[in-house]
């Protein structure tokens, strides 16, 4: 058994319910990177956000942020972030939700959208089929997933996900999917876990996700990120 780099999503899984970050997992994640193994930060947050995580957390294998719209690591690309497609159904979708959702769309629209390059993200203070109603009869709503990360809602391009912008990081470095432990606890990892070989479920994580997983952790949120490295990394 062959580990070669870690993927990890940051809500719910190295945080906890109050999005606090886990010693444990933290520990943990430094531990593998001592071990020689890259860690690498999986997440539908921002990249700024996910950028200060990596420095923080001590990760080296680089960053998947917006749910695989934007690619980033140290030294690669002359340094500047990647996005893995342009917004234009996005921008199209936002313009199609002010219109039907009205002062709705601020009301419940992230503050951290002016950052977003490739995404729309709304507060889980709307409900989900809102949203998916007011799309009904946008012109492009076949090309979008709307994710519910367990803290947002978001709104992204079909074509990419933590998955397929996961793969390209690793190709990219001489990373053989086979060999990476990726682990996530929302329907947002799905794709991301289904791309790697060893698919790990914190103990926190939606039934669905376990489903796919070939590890579910007893722990939850970072015990359980701890648990696996410990368990199949280390």
């Amino acid at each position: 058994m062959t580990i070669e780099a870690i993927a990890v999503d940051i809500d719910g899984t190295i945080t906890d319910e109050k999005r606090q970050i886990c010693i444990s997992a933290i520990e943990a994640l430094r531990k593998a990177e001592d071990a020689g193994i890259p860690t690498i930060i999986v997440t539908g947050n921002v990249v700024n956000f996910a950028y200060a995580a990596e420095v923080f957390i001590g990760c080296s294998g680089g960053l998947i942020a917006e749910n695989g719209g934007i690619v980033f690591k140290e030294g690669q690309n002359d340094n500047a972030v990647e996005t893995m497609i342009e917004r234009d159904f996005i921008t199209s979708a936002e313009n199609h939700l002010k219109e039907k959702l009205g002062d709705k769309f601020n009301e419940h629209a992230s503050h951290d959208n002016m950052y977003r390059l490739t995404e729309t993200v709304f507060y889980k203070t709307i409900y989900k089929k809102e949203i998916e109603d007011a799309l009904k009869d946008f012109k492009y709503s076949d090309q979008l997933e709307i994710y519910d990360s367990g803290f947002a809602l978001h709104i992204t391009d079909k074509r990419v996900n933590k998955g397929t912008s996961l793969k390209y990081l690793c190709e990219r470095n001489g990373i053989n999917m086979k060999n990476v432990m990726a682990i996530g606890d929302s329907l947002n990892d799905e794709e991301f876990l289904r791309e790697v070989g060893y698919k790990i479920a914190v103990g926190n994580a939606d039934d669905k996700l376990k489903e796919v997983s070939t590890y579910t952790c007893e722990n939850f949120f970072g015990d359980g990120v701890a648990e696996a490295i410990e368990k199949f990394a280390l």
